[in-house]
């Protein structure tokens, strides 16, 4: 309270007349037989006479001051009609001051015995709703302890301890009524170490308390010496009482040369709170090793945990430092394909893009050997038939990237959709062509874009596994390409080599097939990107008879169409339904939610050092599920925020389809 209330200007007021009677008996060097205090307030003698309830520090202050002054029996009560002192906190006028209480009040004059009659001890008026005195604990109804007051401990240690402190101020009030010991008195926090005495004794108290609650029936059963039921979990285990009435296994080990501990450990259940504090102890003591390893120092100790599985499993989930060292990344479901997978529009409608390389090249001969420069490839994937078109690229810059799409554009026509990662060619050639689009500086790519409408997705950064398509087109053209390299010297490489070979490893790829080879001999020609694209097989074509359409083989053009509707119809069929089953990430996991902390995983970094974030944002998908992630994070630099995607991450600690992982 900050606020000066009635009983404490009352309690000042008693604090300046101890004081005024100190100071008088000082300045007179005089020793008073007998000294009265007088006050019409019962609420401060109630304060002064208490010797049972604690007052706060205000209260408790200035009645330790009047009772180092004076005893409580000084102390009376004088009615308010009778107190003259009353009358100097009231306005009155002059004229009535004849008529006031204003004078010595008789009672004074008059002897000792026929003092106004004195009421004492006085007590608390009203102490449950007095805001000065402080609230206490009732008492208590049951002698045992209880273990749901464990709950209040977090660490075995501090537990241990606080029970141990109990026990001492136990055993200083006990040897202090008695020997009247000194040296530690009443309640206090003793500043000494703990005795090992003490230590052990609390850890009986705590166990037994917690066996008590948990298996009453056993205990009562082996206390009057009858067999436990057939329904307790610890009958396997052939339960005994030792000296401390302490549950412990018997077991078959009685005639072993083990110690009494190993013998017949202390029965613990894992349920309880004790059971995950003793195994969050014995997992540090491990420093964070497996199951095997807690589990044998506990049984080392003397514990038998029931349930140490379970419960050493459950801390293990929930511990910050084994999900950073060794926690397993989770996966979220893997997400529907997108329509432009499935669309049977022409080949390059909808298309994927990546740069791959560089190869080193001999651009021209010199004196003193020649002069070498490096090649990119800009590989181009059709989403719906996974044909491929690569086009060589002299540098890793926009400028380059926008010519070899010009080039790409001119042979295979306009596109609808463009997707490719966040690289920073890919960036800037959006932002170069808008600017085209304004100036009307390139013709035909301002045409295009502005008349079919073509729209460019970016991918989350660090999420090369949205770019599956043309990522798995890369691997395999890298393969093709270390092949052919592999018969040309390094220094005979020019400009013209690799883009000969690119086309080469282009004309592979597309002859490639798309679904499994079938042995049936009614079916001998194979569905690849080429069937659609060139219209050419490997095989020869099939008599003209063997048509369904007797016309078929007399016009070219029937021919064509027939061709292509064979290869969308074998595409449905054979190539499509091959992408319906989810061959990794099968088991939908719970979401990241804005505010989780993850762990960026990082390959070139050690996983003590993955840096943290924080999740800033979330993007869910058509199905609800969370793939895309905003994090902040903490480098060198200012805090940095990045758009990323849930590749794999885990909800040990901290809380999408394969490079860049989370540990949640």
């Amino acid at each position: 309270m900050s606020v000066h209330t009635v009983p404490r200007l009352e309690l000042g007021a008693a604090v300046l007349a101890v004081e005024i009677a100190e100071l008088a008996s000082r300045e007179l060097d005089l020793k008073f037989d007998d000294v009265r205090f007088y006050t019409d307030s019962k609420v401060v003698l109630g304060y002064i006479y208490n010797a049972t309830r604690r007052f706060y520090v205000y209260v408790s202050n200035r009645v330790e001051h009047i009772r180092k002054f004076s005893s409580p029996n000084q102390w009376h009560y004088i009615p308010t009609g009778q107190n003259r002192a009353d009358v100097a906190t009231r306005p009155v006028h002059a004229a009535l001051l004849t008529s006031t209480r204003a004078g010595s009040p008789g009672f004074l004059l008059l002897p000792s015995k026929e003092d106004i009659p004195l009421e004492t001890p006085f007590s608390l008026v009203d102490p449950d709703s007095d805001a000065e005195v402080r609230s206490h604990l009732t008492t208590c109804t049951s002698p045992n302890l209880g273990s749901q007051r464990f709950e209040q401990f977090s660490t075995w240690q501090s537990l241990i301890r606080a029970i141990a402190t109990l026990i001492h101020i136990t055993e200083v009030i006990r040897s202090s009524t008695t020997t009247g010991n000194k040296e530690c008195k009443g309640w206090h926090q003793c500043s000494k170490a703990h005795a090992s005495d003490n230590l052990l004794k609390a850890k009986q108290v705590i166990i037994r308390c917690v066996q008590k609650e948990t298996y009453p029936t056993e205990m009562s059963c082996l206390q009057q010496g009858i067999s436990i039921p057939n329904d307790s979990p610890l009958r396997k285990l052939d339960p005994v009482l030792d000296c401390d009435g302490l549950l412990r296994i018997g077991g078959r080990l009685q005639r072993s040369r083990l110690t009494a501990e190993e013998k017949h450990p202390l029965i613990v259940p894992g349920r309880s709170h004790v059971g995950a504090l003793l195994t969050s102890y014995y997992h540090r003591r491990v420093e964070h090793q497996g199951r095997i390893f807690k589990e044998g120092a506990i049984r080392a100790d003397g514990i038998w945990m029931v349930g140490a599985k379970r419960c050493i499993a459950k801390l293990l989930h929930k511990c910050v430092t084994c999900n950073k060292l060794r926690g397993k990344t989770a996966e979220q479901k893997m997400a529907n394909l997108p329509p432009d997978r499935l669309s049977t529009e022409p080949p390059f409608t909808n298309v994927g893009i990546d740069v791959f390389g560089p190869w080193s090249i001999s651009t021209r001969r010199t004196r003193g050997g020649a002069a070498n420069s490096k090649r990119w490839a800009v590989i181009f994937t059709c989403l719906s038939v996974r044909a491929v078109h690569i086009e060589l690229s002299e540098a890793m810059d926009t400028s380059s990237f926008i010519n070899a799409l010009g080039r790409f554009l001119a042979i295979r026509g306009p596109v609808k959709l463009i997707r490719s990662d966040c690289g920073t060619n890919f960036k800037g050639a959006c932002k170069e062509l808008q600017v085209l689009l304004q100036d009307y500086q390139e013709p035909n790519i301002s045409k295009f874009l502005s008349a079919a409408g073509c729209t460019w997705i970016f991918n989350p950064p660090h999420s090369s596994h949205m770019g599956g398509v043309w990522e798995r087109m890369i691997g395999i053209s890298r393969r093709i390409l270390d092949s052919m390299l592999s018969h040309s010297p390094p220094s005979l490489l020019t400009h013209d080599v690799p883009s000969t070979t690119m086309a080469e490893v282009s004309a592979i790829i597309n002859a490639r097939p798309l679904t499994t080879i079938s042995t049936d001999a009614d079916a001998p020609l194979l569905l690849t990107p080429n069937t659609i694209l060139t219209q050419k097989v490997c095989c020869p074509y099939p008599p003209p008879g063997c048509f369904v359409d007797a016309d078929l083989h007399r016009q070219q053009w029937r021919r064509v169409q027939h061709l292509a509707n064979t290869f969308w119809e074998r595409w449905r069929r054979e190539y499509v339904s091959n992408l319906q089953s989810r061959s990794k990430w099968q088991k939908s996991q719970p979401n990241i939610k804005e505010g989780d902390l993850v762990l960026l995983r990082d390959t070139q970094l050690k996983r003590n050092q993955w840096p943290m974030a924080l999740v800033t944002k979330t993007f869910p998908g058509s199905d609800g599920k969370i793939r895309k992630l905003e994090l902040k994070f903490h480098t060198s630099k200012p805090a940095t925020t990045c758009s990323t995607t849930i590749n794999k991450w885990t909800y040990k600690w901290m809380s999408t389809t394969s490079s860049t992982d989370f540990h949640h």
